[in-house]
């Protein structure tokens, strides 16, 4: 069991452009419209290297800056846990489609921006960091995996730390291999549960076994953010953050593809 603080959320994804938007449509107090969102530009990147970055890498950028800024503190002062279960598709389909035409000349650019923990490396940069960041992948259980990994690392290090999740569409033929819905981003910014001003505790219980196998996943009130968090890796924790929004006490089930499962009780604070 870990018990953790939330002092900051971002999230940007269709409709949902950050946390006061999303809070109302996750709490109930309003409509989920579905919107186009086109990849935004980063206010943390210097202009050369805001040139240089893929749609995905802004997409995570967004929602650091996001929770960064929700929570008052300054991103080079924070570690950080970047977790994505594509890293940058559009990046890896130009580099396929070069190799599969015969042209192995592939751009430094294209191939700086294929490598997973590219978003996090923009990070650095632009926040001017010298704390850790990690970046991992764990497939359909990519957002499960940094939550526990930011928890803990929030625990050992007595500090706040970043997790950033982000996951995009691939471009056809990859995406008949590989769907995805929709683009969306999402951050938190956690510490250990005695760090304030908070928005939220919670308290998560990682398990196995009869409990596990009986569990059901937290599905959303409304039926298209629904089908939205089947279809996007990192959509399926907007069930915690629709908990978040909500002014009671709830526990949400994430269950995991091995058979694990994640159960998070959170509190208003």
């Amino acid at each position: 069991m870990i018990a953790c603080a939330v002092l900051g959320i971002g999230i940007y994804g269709p409709g949902l452009a950050d946390w006061p938007a999303a809070r109302e449509v996750l709490s109930g107090a309003a409509a989920y419209v579905r919107a186009d969102n086109a990849a935004p530009p980063s206010g943390l990147l210097p202009p050369a290297e805001r040139r240089r970055a893929t749609p995905a890498t802004r997409f995570a950028l967004t929602a650091a800056q996001q929770a960064l800024t929700h929570a008052g503190l300054d991103a080079a002062d924070v570690p950080a846990v970047f977790g994505s279960s594509s890293g940058n598709p559009d990046i890896i389909h130009d580099i396929c489609a070069m190799l599969a035409a015969g042209d192995y000349q592939i751009s430094p650019t294209k191939f700086h921006n294929s490598v997973h923990n590219a978003a996090s490396g923009y990070y650095s940069i632009a926040v001017a960091s010298h704390r850790a960041v990690t970046s991992l992948c764990a497939f359909d259980d990519t957002a499960t995996a940094a939550l526990l990994e930011t928890a803990v690392q929030a625990i050992a290090a007595h500090s706040p730390v970043l997790m950033v999740c982000y996951d995009l569409p691939y471009p056809y033929p990859l995406s008949e291999a590989r769907p995805i819905i929709d683009a969306w981003s999402l951050a938190l910014v956690l510490a250990p549960p005695e760090f304030e001003p908070a928005i939220a505790q919670l308290t998560l219980i990682d398990g196995t076994g009869s409990a596990a196998e009986d569990a059901v996943d937290t599905v959303l009130a409304d039926p298209l953010l629904d089908s939205i968090r089947l279809g996007n890796p990192t959509a399926r924790m907007l069930p915690l953050f629709a908990a978040i929004a909500q002014p009671h006490a709830s526990e949400v089930v994430l269950r995991q593809s091995n058979g694990r499962v994640l159960r998070v009780a959170t509190s208003a604070c």
